[in-house]
């Protein structure tokens, strides 16, 4: 951890020459000792178990990546990828090697002998040890994957390392709890751009997801539609055999080439993908190539089962895309058919068999409770995905001997932008507190660890095939989540934190490295901080970098001595701090600026002789900003120049943070007054449904307050009043607010400066039918002064 100060003092910005002094955060784990070794390194998701030692490992100038010896072939791909990824993570070059590790090296290791009794099989087929000293770093498993799941939590404890060099002495050994932890993406309804697809499948490998279903074929729902004609229906493979010429859509197709990166991409990210074709249900594409095939004369998304050259088409789709499948299982669909249950059956048992034919495992939608009264005669080697109680739920899947996967719609499904299936997102809050893979909603949980429950697994299903949301739109809705079900499926309540702070820890490691698609949702301004996603420039390299709250981007000003990088707060603001994040390419000499025209510059903090990477936090009186820049004028070496992870300007503290709060009531527990002042932009305070409501917040001491800012969510006031307290109990109104617009807005109010310790919001009249609602309730002793614009 390297976390240095400077501060202005009497309005003069000091140049501080001498040993910079680390800065212990308040919160701060005491240092190491024998009695009291090293914490669990924070992974997403957690460590299974973890022995501390003192001290820690550091990368050193010479760090290599040493592939144990007669391994270099079986881990070749993988030392080359951890350069890569370590230098996307730590700005640190290191070079693969064969040779007998020395000290500062890294070392990969496949031990087929290597097992764990609490693992057991788990450990063998996904498990690794990552055992620190000082001198070295090994990971040990008995799989090339249980290798590259341990590499993924190394990088991540780089990447949340304050000077990204260290790890922790210790050792782990980690394992998955369940065999199957999947992601299931419905690209028949919405096509899915190729780069999405590998991009997804690195981020499943980020969070050691190891299967992805892609569901090939689908249509929408005919609602008032005059024929199935008139709905849109999706096949996404594309072939060159003539007899299925036309079944590919022309919206989107993957080709050979397409689905062969996948599969190299999936390999190398410890992925395996699961490829489904729906049937004889949700067959509006097949109907549409060959209407013959389809109930009602082909006005119908059924196939007619009463037809022999129905199940015959079925085969031949089959026999001409499984040899492009490298999965050891493929899905064959079967849910939802609610006609001619009789022949149901039949296809049902010879399309499992014709799969097994082709050299896979059988798949299928669990539909036997709704298909038949007695489940006798059916294939029992089929994984079942237990999606609905009502349509085949755990408690029966157990009855019948099924091997079956959670996908329990009404905890797992997300239907984007939907009134229904979580519209919005997954509950990441109740997964997190509540869920693991054996729980099952209305009283249909399962024993953890069932030998028949082999895993869990959420889904994306785009019903509204006309809608116009895009598949970045739809990574919005999933990430979120992503790490807490990861979580969940491998080490359960391992993580041992709360969810907000385990959330903290998602946001920090964001998407993994190499995508290419696909980014973050999930960054967020720091408490007080001005400067995320802002409008910035430089003397050269990518301004936005330093300001797109992602861990593993950076700006690279190039070489030279000379450098600067400014950013356009887009407002004016009172700022007194600016934190920066060097890269191994630090300054060894440079200023803040600040600027409220963008013209004329003032000088308000700055360093000299400094020596290390790391974060940097300069404070100074506060001032009115609206541009501020860093300006290099001397690096810590010439030719490797600057490069900033982050640059970060905060306001003057939010006196309320983290502060005790209260309300006068809350809608249900979870949305508490905390939720306001907990510096957490994602969590919310929510009254009962009355006018009137309050929420307050303990300033600790009698403090100058000139300003609050309150974040409303679209439950919001319309009238309120602001007021101050010495005593919680004799209140003054600071400012009246009457007539503010309905929906979601962000008040910031400012009044002549009071002296109080109590502050709260006192409602008047609601603007909606809700209560009130908050995701941020801030307090602050200053404004900034007017823009002179």
């Amino acid at each position: 951890m390297k976390r240095h100060v400077a501060r202005l003092v009497g309005g003069v910005a000091l140049a501080l020459c001498v040993p910079l002094l680390a800065v212990p955060s308040a919160a701060a784990d005491p240092a190491p000792t024998s009695t009291n070794p090293n914490a669990k390194p924070a992974v997403v998701p957690a460590l299974q178990q973890w022995e501390g030692g003192t001290g820690s490992f550091e990368l050193r100038k010479h760090s290599r990546i040493v592939l144990a010896k007669r391994q270099v072939d079986e881990l070749e791909d993988q030392g080359a990828r951890l350069s890569a990824e370590i230098e996307q993570v730590t700005g640190r070059k290191l070079d693969v090697s064969p040779r007998i590790p020395q000290d500062g090296d890294i070392v990969l290791s496949i031990d087929p002998a290597l097992a764990d009794a609490a693992g057991g099989a788990r450990f063998t087929e996904e498990g690794y040890t990552l055992t620190v000293t000082d001198r070295n770093v090994t990971i040990a498993a008995p799989t090339a994957k249980g290798v590259y799941y341990g590499t993924r939590s190394l990088l991540q404890i780089l990447l949340l390392d304050d000077g990204r060099d260290s790890v922790p002495v210790g050792t782990a050994v980690d394992w998955p709890n369940y065999k199957v932890r999947g992601f299931m993406l419905d690209v028949g309804r919405r096509f899915f751009t190729a780069d999405y697809i590998r991009d997804y499948l690195r981020l499943m490998g980020w969070f050691k997801l190891n299967q992805l279903q892609l569901h090939l074929n689908d249509n929408g729902f005919k609602g008032d539609k005059p024929s199935w004609s008139d709905v849109q229906a999706g096949f996404r493979l594309k072939t060159d055999n003539p007899e299925l010429a036309g079944l590919a859509s022309a919206d989107g197709a993957y080709d050979r080439a397409d689905w062969d990166s996948f599969e190299d991409t999936a390999a190398a990210n410890g992925v395996t993908i699961i490829p489904e074709f729906d049937a004889p249900a949700h067959s509006l594409a097949f109907i549409k190539f060959r209407p013959s095939l389809g109930l009602n004369n082909g006005d119908s998304d059924h196939l007619d089962l009463s037809k022999p050259e129905t199940t015959a088409f079925m085969k031949l789709v089959f026999d001409e895309f499984v040899p492009w499948f490298r999965s050891p299982d493929v899905h064959f669909g079967a849910d939802e058919y609610t006609v001619d249950k009789p022949r149901y059956k039949i296809y049902f048992n010879e399309m499992a068999a014709h799969i097994r034919a082709l050299g896979k495992q059988p798949r299928a939608w669990g539909s036997l409770s709704v298909m038949t009264a007695d489940t006798d005669g059916y294939d029992r080697d089929v994984i079942m995905n237990s999606w609905n109680n009502g349509w085949y739920g755990p408690q029966a899947l157990k009855r019948d001997g099924y091997s079956f996967i959670n996908t329990n719609d009404a905890l797992l499904y997300v239907v984007p932008f939907a009134g229904y299936y979580h519209g919005r997102g997954l509950d990441g809050k109740y997964l997190y507190d509540q869920w693991e893979p054996h729980v099952f909603p209305g009283g249909q949980d399962v024993a953890p660890g069932d030998p028949q429950l082999l895993g869990a697994m959420s889904a994306v299903w785009n019903d509204l095939t006309e809608a116009t949301y895009t598949e970045l739109d739809v990574h919005g809705l999933v990430e979120p989540t992503f790490g807490v079900l990861a979580q969940k499926m491998w080490s359960g309540a391992k993580a041992g934190v709360p969810y907000s702070a385990f959330l903290g820890t998602v946001r920090k490691l964001g998407v993994g490295t190499g995508l290419t698609k696909v980014a973050t949702t999930l960054a967020s301004a720091a408490s007080g901080e001005v400067s995320l996603g802002k409008e910035a420039t430089a003397s050269a390299g990518e301004a936005a970098a330093a300001f797109d709250g992602v861990r593993s981007t950076k700006w690279a000003g190039g070489p030279g001595d000379e450098a600067w990088l400014r950013v356009n707060l887009g407002k004016p603001f009172a700022i007194s701090k600016v934190e920066l994040d060097w890269a191994p390419a630090y300054g060894r000499d440079y200023e803040i600026q600040v600027s409220r025209d963008g013209e004329n510059w003032t000088t308000v903090a700055g360093r000299t002789g400094r020596e290390t990477a790391g974060t940097d936090t300069l404070t100074f009186d506060p001032v009115t900003a609206r541009h501020v820049r860093l300006v290099g004028t001397q690096a810590g070496k010439k030719q490797n120049g600057y490069a900033l992870w982050s640059m970060r300007v905060y306001e003057v503290p939010d006196l309320a943070l983290h502060q005790p709060t209260t309300a006068s009531s809350s809608e249900v527990a979870s949305l508490g007054p905390e939720n306001a002042t907990d510096g957490d932009p994602k969590t919310r305070w929510a009254s009962a449904y009355r006018d009137g409501e309050w929420i307050q917040v303990d300033l600790g001491s009698p403090q100058s307050v000139q300003r609050v800012l309150l974040d409303w969510e679209t439950a919001s006031g319309r009238d309120y009043d602001i007021q101050v307290s010495d005593d919680a109990a004799n209140w003054k109104t600071a400012v009246a607010v009457r007539g503010k617009p309905s929906g979601a807005r962000v008040d910031e109010l400012t009044f002549a400066p009071v002296t109080a310790r109590y502050v709260r919001m006192q409602g008047v009249k609601r603007a909606s039918g809700f209560g009130y609602s908050l995701w941020r309730f801030e307090v602050r002793s200053m404004s900034p002064e007017p823009d002179p614009a």
